[in-house]
């Protein structure tokens, strides 16, 4: 939505402009994406909050991310197994490799290293245009971006793919910050706060976003909410949304993976891993425990700022 007001009307959200009203139903929307001139109340916010809804801040025409709110996942599991695994080479490439091998149907990459990867990745695409274009009709020229604004480079194909694609990145963010993980994590991307959400929409664009930019240019469809909205449709006849909750979680907990992500209030510790938070450790002390007893002595030096001798 976009220069409208978004309210809350008793359990529905309502977004409101001088045109018309829209109610939505909040319970069933996935994510809904803010763009310039959008006014929010708290308790709309609230009540998407409590439906699961992700919100995101973006730019014109949805095409930048500014911010986005806290999903429903309230545990820390998949987080700390993302992140043990993206700082880690060997399961970092492994990852990876699960990725491009769901790209790659019935292709071993098993033994491939990132640098054959990307090659191949590159190779594969490039076919996929020509192929998407002698299917359609419509010519292609290559593939033009500019960082930070899609919109402005390239021709109508090129635009339709750049709209596509960021409706596609809003859906896999929503998913990832819902079931808890991290978007800044990727394993393929890194660097960005979004690395791991152009990780796992690459996984769906030659099945999704590209043909369809291709399907739109050849029947005259040219404006980025036909992408956006063509885009809508493939999401739910296909149930695009629960399949990528299931690939997320398989690269991140395999099968056979043991993983548990209660919502846990803990502290972390250094020997013990956690305790208990919520509590007062001052009167009940124990470094026994620890291997420290009467015999250690504990040695604490004068404050750095001090420039008086310590007597």
């Amino acid at each position: 939505m976009e220069r409208s007001h978004l309210d809350r009307d008793e359990n529905a959200v309502v977004i409101i402009n001088k045109r018309q009203t829209v109610r939505v139903p909040a319970a069933m929307v996935a994510v809904m994406l803010l763009g310039p001139g959008t006014r929010v109340t708290h308790g709309a916010i609230r009540l998407l909050a409590d439906s699961g809804t992700t919100v995101c801040w973006v730019g014109e025409q949805g095409v930048r991310m500014y911010a986005a709110g806290l999903g429903p996942s309230r545990g820390a599991g998949l987080l700390h197994r993302q992140a043990w695994l993206v700082t880690r080479p060997k399961e970092r490439l492994a990852v990876a490799r699960a990725m491009y091998s769901m790209r790659f149907p019935g292709e071993d990459v098993s033994t491939l290293t990132m640098q054959q990867l990307r090659g191949r990745e590159g190779t594969r695409i490039r076919k996929y245009y020509r192929a998407q274009a002698d299917r359609t009709g419509v010519t292609w020229n290559g593939r033009v971006y500019k960082a930070g604004d899609a919109f402005a480079a390239g021709d109508d194909l090129n635009r339709l793919l750049s709209a596509a694609n960021a409706a596609l990145y809003g859906i896999c963010h929503a998913v990832i910050i819902g079931l808890g993980a991290s978007p800044g994590l990727g394993f393929v991307h890194t660097g960005k706060a979004t690395s791991f959400v152009l990780d796992i929409a690459d996984l769906y664009k030659a099945e999704f976003t590209i043909p369809l930019a291709f399907d739109l240019a050849a029947q005259g469809l040219t404006e980025e909410r036909d992408a956006r909205l063509g885009l809508r449709d493939l999401i739910a006849r296909d149930k695009l949304l629960s399949r990528i909750v299931t690939d997320v979680k398989s690269l991140l907990t395999p099968e056979g993976t043991d993983f548990d992500d209660p919502e846990a209030n803990l502290l972390w510790d250094e020997h013990l891993g956690t305790v208990p938070g919520g509590t007062n450790y001052a009167a009940h002390a124990d470094l026994s425990e620890h291997g420290m007893s009467d015999h250690h002595i504990a040695v604490i030096g004068p404050d750095i700022n001090d420039t008086e001798p310590t007597p």
